[in-house]
């Protein structure tokens, strides 16, 4: 239970730390000091390097959640919060695969093809969707750690 408790923290703290950093530091300095090409080819670069991460953090954090649920007597002996903490994963879950699969996709793509103002366009949409990921995981860790305290 330690190592699946151990690994599943790290696989959240990875992924939703990096879209906060992302989100909340790196976002508003790229977009005031980098030109449209430069700043798009920045961020094709970091997602590059920061979605193998959360692949990783996708297959994990449900892996080792699911299992520690198991362990202690299956989600019908779940408190309500573990519920919560399951559904919201699942959503993020699901946002980062339409990221990953559409509108990083088609990032890429523009970029190839040196269509700056539809890359611009995927980018808004990847950070509209980041910026939903990134509150959905706050909040989802603050009920993994308050929630049996308040969620019972």
């Amino acid at each position: 239970m330690g190592i699946s408790l151990a690994l599943h923290v790290l696989s959240v703290v990875i992924w939703v730390g990096g879209m906060f950093f992302a989100y909340i530091c790196l976002r508003p300095v790229a977009a005031a000091q980098l030109e449209p090409p430069v700043r798009l080819n920045l961020w094709r670069g970091v997602f590059g390097r920061f979605f193998p991460w959360v692949w990783a953090a996708i297959v994990l954090t449900p892996l080792t959640g699911v299992g520690m649920v198991m362990a202690r007597g299956g989600f019908a002996a779940a408190l309500p919060y573990v519920h919560i903490m399951t559904l919201l994963g699942f959503i993020m879950i699901l946002i980062f695969l339409h990221v990953f699969f559409a509108p990083f996709k088609r990032l890429k793509r523009h970029l190839d093809e040196n269509d700056i103002p539809a890359a611009a366009k995927q980018l808004n949409l990847i950070r509209i969707m980041v910026g939903i990921n990134t509150a959905i995981g706050l909040i989802t860790i603050l009920v993994a750690t308050a929630g049996k305290y308040y969620l019972v």
